[in-house]
């Protein structure tokens, strides 16, 4: 059964691949200023250790779509 678009804004899904997209941003950032690539396992640790909490806090205060 297909979900609905407003379901999937808030679904579990849904923030994981938003929280995966950050991830991505971080690697990248952070590769570009290293001059190199740094891998999703550093990109990982370093986002989740530095930036996660953050970052959940501002998505629950301001939800996508509201």
């Amino acid at each position: 059964m297909p979900h609905s678009n407003a379901n999937r804004e808030s679904s579990p899904y849904s923030e994981f691949q938003a929280e995966l997209a950050e991830i991505h941003r971080h690697k990248w950032l952070v590769s570009e200023k290293e001059g190199q690539d740094i891998g999703f396992e550093r990109a990982l640790t370093e986002w989740v250790g530095k930036h996660r909490q953050g970052w959940r806090r501002g998505r629950s205060q301001n939800p996508v779509g509201k």
